[in-house]
């Protein structure tokens, strides 16, 4: 008998790929609010991210190492993610996503995830004038085409105008993700149970 149970019994696994966002050293939060409904959590920070958190407090958080590049060989594989929140997510994190662009692990797990039918949800943080630029619609509405939950509008996240992140980052909607990512899961689950 093993300790792992059979994947019925195991805890669910929520990948969160934080971006480097002015958000980013509140991660945290979501971690608590995450672990109260039940989610085993590993943290995948984008390389420029790594200055925005703190690792090592979130890696006694999680009981995980803070993963940013892909493992050496012999390095223990992190476990299977059940679904993922990227938050904050970043203007370039979206576009290169969307574009096909893998050149970071948080990137190379993305750019999987809608292959292998895991629920994502992307919490963005940008500027109005980010917002407004034909490139991160267009892939807003590549990734919305692959089943990707962008939480950007009311309700949901509602850009700034330049220059007043600062401001705005005590409202941010970490909870918000985690509902839609929670209702995405139990859609999963209703599809992939045998009847």
């Amino acid at each position: 008998m093993t300790d792992a149970g059979t994947d019925d019994e195991r805890r669910r696994v929520l990948y969160i790929i934080v971006c480097a966002a002015g958000p980013a050293g509140d991660v945290g939060k979501l971690v608590t609010l995450a672990h109260q409904r039940g989610w085993d959590v590993q943290i995948i920070a984008t390389p420029s991210a790594l200055d925005f958190i703190d690792a090592e407090a979130l890696e006694k958080q999680t009981g995980r190492p803070v993963r940013s590049q892909y493992r050496k060989p012999g390095e223990p594989r992190s476990p299977k993610a059940d679904a993922i929140i990227v938050a904050p997510a970043t203007y370039n994190t979206i576009n290169k996503w969307a574009a096909g662009i893998s050149d970071t692990y948080a990137l190379g797990i993305l750019a999987e995830a809608p292959g292998l039918g895991i629920p994502v949800a992307v919490l963005p943080f940008i500027n109005t004038a980010l917002a407004a630029r034909a490139p991160l619609q267009r892939s807003i509405a590549t990734l919305r085409k692959e089943k990707i939950r962008i939480l950007l509008g009311s309700n949901e996240f509602a850009p700034h105008p330049p220059g007043t992140g600062g401001s705005h980052m005590e409202a941010y909607p970490w909870s918000t993700a985690l509902d839609r990512i929670e209702s995405a899961s139990e859609e999963r689950r209703h599809q992939t149970s045998p009847h």
